[in-house]
């Protein structure tokens, strides 16, 4: 590892992650330029940040969208790429080494690499029940790309993409699963409003067959949200079609908590739409 040149800068967001951060950092001792973009903890974050070598920067959280392209533009960095990593995920070395040697050979045209995520749960890789394999845009150059969407963000940029083979280890359960159901109650409330105030994505049949990977996600996900019983339809999927079910209780568990999820969105966007009609009256 001593002999790989470092080109990558590495940006954290972090909220009350002490019980992450410590982790995520020892996978980045390859870094000589780490940010964290803090929104203000009040747990010992920026005590435990402090025994690396990173610049702790702090602004008030709005929206992930926002937050993230503050880090873009607002930040100064060493290299000229940057990686997104979440206080909750690890960087293998073999994935470190992957993205080093692209930048190293890629041409100036190529500002984006997407990567995928391993989802562990009870200490295993949940492949099938967590819609494996989804794509991040998460290494970039810096000055060609911006962040959309408040919730679930959309990468953008203005060049080309390619895409690594190596992973990103993420463990959302290590605050427990009362947390990530803390969690995914505020998830739920930031979609469901942008499904309301926005609606849903239209829906384009020939994006479910097009060669770019994320293009096509969104695509599916659009087809979803026109069936009935959706939450109910992504159980199934994930669970039999998928093959969660070979993932033993992680898997079932897994499938049930994510259908649980889409469940909670429409919920609240129902809950909207309600009390909207009833503000005409």
């Amino acid at each position: 590892m001593s002999n790989v040149k470092n080109k990558i800068s590495v940006l954290i967001l972090t909220l009350n992650e002490d019980k992450n951060i410590e982790t995520a950092l020892k996978s980045l001792t390859w870094c000589d330029d780490i940010v964290i973009l803090d929104s203000y903890s009040n747990d010992n974050t920026k005590s435990v940040c402090s025994n690396f070598d990173v610049r702790f920067y702090e602004r008030k959280f709005d929206n992930y969208a926002n937050q993230r392209n503050f880090g873009l533009r607002e930040i100064e960095y060493k290299h000229d790429w940057i990686f997104m990593l979440d206080a909750d995920e690890e960087v293998p070395i073999q994935l470190m080494m992957e993205m080093q040697d692209n930048i190293n050979i890629a041409d100036s045209s190529v500002t984006m690499f997407r990567l995928k995520r391993k989802d562990f749960f009870y200490g295993k890789w949940i492949k099938n029940s967590s819609k494996y394999p989804i794509w991040f845009g998460r290494l970039m150059k810096i000055g060609s790309n911006h962040i959309e969407r408040e919730i679930n963000e959309e990468f953008h940029t203005t060049g080309k993409i390619q895409y690594l083979k190596n992973h990103i280890h993420h463990y959302p359960f290590n605050k427990g699963i009362e947390y990530w159901f803390e969690r995914h109650n505020s998830y739920s409330s930031m979609e469901a409003k942008l499904k309301y105030h926005f609606g849903f994505a239209p829906l384009s049949f020939k994006n479910l067959v097009v060669k770019d990977k994320v293009v096509r996600r969104k695509a599916l996900k659009a087809l979803l949200h026109k069936l009935p019983c959706r939450p109910l339809v992504v159980f199934l999927g994930l669970y039999f079609l998928r093959g969660g079910i070979w993932e033993g209780k992680a898997g079932l568990n897994y499938c049930i908590m994510t259908s649980i999820y889409e469940y909670m969105i429409d919920c609240k966007v129902l809950e909207l739409k309600h009390r909207s009609k009833n503000k005409l009256l």
